[in-house]
């Protein structure tokens, strides 16, 4: 799965394919919708919320974007060059001031991992803002080496076999939640964000816990295996896509196995 260095315009237009396939897969877009786009100030959510627009600019289906970011109040963050960003580049846009980091200062389970409590808190800011904006679906800025792993880190540290869905309904009923970028490769957004020269903006957070320390040994190993291997990371891509419910070990989908039952955790979005 070598990715060779590309022009920007073909660069551009690769991304742009791979995003438009995925929206089409998953029927992420329809006439009329109107799509709050989660923008962190990291390269992800720039190259997303850059895509989207492009596509929307000249896609048949009428479908309108709102750019949203969420301050979590932790010291340094320039929410100041990501509302310019914005502004410059004519997108409509929100700016949301929280107070997540005093709330993670202040939890009361030392052992909770703050990233996971962090990401919640996060994602009840956005579907409120999704309400009060009148956002029917939350695009999230995760690519195919999120999804990956993802699917690694849930199979060795939870035993689950489950990853990033490209789209969830969210438990609510009023929301869903869309992940255009599942056929982009990390690689790949990073050498876009560079080309566009988008103004990467860090969270602020210094806290690195156990959960960010993980995936971090995840990407590693996956890039090793990758190096060694080419093409594993596509391959364990693809098989997100191609389950064989019978041939594992969950009773539901085994004949005669008993009632089965839903497992512990249920359907829900863990990231």
């Amino acid at each position: 799965m070598s990715i060779a260095p590309s022009r920007p315009a073909t660069l551009e237009r690769s991304l742009a394919r791979k995003v438009g396939r995925a929206i089409r897969d998953y029927r992420m877009i329809q006439e009329n919708d109107r799509i709050l786009v989660a923008v962190s100030g990291g390269k992800d959510s720039c190259t997303l919320l850059d895509l989207l627009e492009k596509l929307r600019r000249r896609s048949p289906v009428r479908f309108d974007l709102v750019a949203c970011c969420v301050d979590q109040g932790f010291a340094g963050f320039r929410a100041d060059l990501i509302e310019e960003h914005l502004r410059s580049g004519g997108y409509r846009h929100h700016i949301e001031s929280t107070q997540i980091a005093r709330t993670l200062r202040r939890k009361i389970d030392p052992a909770a991992t703050l990233c996971s409590l962090c990401a919640r808190l996060r994602r009840g800011v956005l579907y409120r803002l999704a309400d009060e904006l009148g956002c029917g679906k939350i695009a999230l800025g995760h690519h195919a080496d999120d999804v990956i792993e993802t699917l690694l880190m849930l199979q060795l540290f939870n035993g689950q076999i489950k990853a990033m869905p490209p789209v969830l309904r969210a438990e609510n009923g009023r929301h869903t939640v869309i992940r255009p970028m599942v056929y982009v490769w990390e690689r790949e957004v990073k050498d876009y964000a560079r080309r566009r020269m988008f103004p990467i903006v860090s969270c602020g957070c210094s806290v690195r816990d156990d959960d960010s320390l993980r995936r971090r040994r995840i990407k590693g190993f996956l890039m090793r295996l990758e190096a060694a291997h080419p093409g594993i990371k596509a391959s364990l891509l693809k098989a997100t896509r191609n389950v064989h419910l019978p041939y594992l070990m969950d009773p539901r989908y085994v004949p005669g196995a008993g009632e089965g039952g839903e497992p512990p955790g249920g359907r829900q979005d863990p990231y």
